[in-house]
């Protein structure tokens, strides 16, 4: 019965995260506009979901291991338009 509860309340925590996460890397993705970034806590929270995701495969939590490597492959896509960014005004 526990273990039915922790899963229930694991799948909530995804969504919850995921519906919060998702809509601001859509709008950085779509937009391209990283100005409000700061590449490191923006890099401390990609490498905390990095290390989330591997936690949840090895303990094979799902809602852990999907919440994680979601967020963790929007950072690097978010990442790196941040880079791109930040070489093209220091090339004006």
């Amino acid at each position: 019965m526990t273990d039915s509860i922790a899963t229930i309340f694991g799948y909530a925590a995804t969504v919850c995260m995921l519906c919060g996460y998702l809509p601001q890397a859509w709008y950085t993705i779509r937009t391209r506009d990283t100005d409000g970034i700061a590449l490191p806590t923006f890099l401390s929270l990609g490498a905390g979901s990095v290390f989330f995701a591997v936690q949840g495969i090895l303990l094979s939590n799902m809602p852990l291991a999907i919440t994680n490597t979601v967020t963790a492959v929007a950072s690097a896509i978010i990442f790196g338009i941040k880079i791109a960014n930040d070489r093209k005004k220091r090339n004006k």
